[in-house]
């Protein structure tokens, strides 16, 4: 007869453990960058030596990419089993998203640093963004596409753009509070450039700008 192996659970302290050590390279990450920031900084903010933080994660990049899977994984702990919904609701859950942002400015940061530096040659995260952002494009061109078929009418060839603009516009909003955010709503703007995008795919009133560049 062969008895299964028990499977082991993590111990509420180690876990415990666990997310004091992911705020702590958050904050540092966000501070210092991936680079410059080091395990030694993560390990004197959390009371704790270069190898006992080793014996967590295994290695820094094994820990930068469990910072950013908590990072998302804060943004969906209150949502219905934990998915980013469809339609509408994807909207409102990224203008809730950026409220929620603007009382969190440790996690945006690490957020804006990380995701920054993942453009140079070899980052660590470099594929962890790269998926990350296809993903949501793909999400939010979803989101568009449910919703035109609501409405009985066919998807725009704007609905690309502006799913693209979205993201880019959060994030870009992101940068601009971080350095000066008594100038910046983060929240209200972030609202505002969703709301006037989603509108514009879905409501088309023409361009009020002229077109005195070049066609793409």
């Amino acid at each position: 007869m062969v008895t299964a192996r028990r499977q082991s659970h993590p111990r509420p302290q180690t876990l415990a453990r666990r997310r004091e050590i992911l705020e702590a390279a958050a904050e540092i990450f966000g501070s210092k960058g991936y680079t410059n920031g080091t395990l030694s900084d993560i390990a004197e903010q959390v009371n704790m030596t270069h190898p006992g933080i080793l014996h967590h994660f295994g290695s820094k990049d094994q820990l930068l990419m469990e910072v950013l899977r908590f990072r998302d994984e804060t943004d969906v702990q209150n949502l219905d089993g934990q998915h980013i919904p469809d339609g509408i609701d994807f909207f409102r859950h990224l203008v809730t998203t950026a409220f929620t942002n603007a009382q969190r400015a440790g996690i945006v940061q690490a957020f804006v640093v990380l995701s920054a530096e993942s453009v140079t040659d070899d980052h660590p995260a470099r594929d962890f963004f790269m998926d990350r952002y296809r993903t949501l494009r793909a999400e939010a061109r979803h989101a568009f596409e449910v919703i035109c078929a609501e409405r009985g009418m066919v998807p725009p060839d704007t609905v690309a753009l502006a799913s693209a603009a979205i993201l880019a516009v959060m994030d870009g909003l992101q940068v601009q509070w971080l350095l000066d955010p008594s100038d910046v709503d983060l929240a209200k703007a972030s609202e505002f450039a969703i709301e006037a995008i989603v509108a514009s795919v879905l409501e088309p009133r023409g361009s009020i700008l002229p077109r005195d560049h070049p066609s793409a």
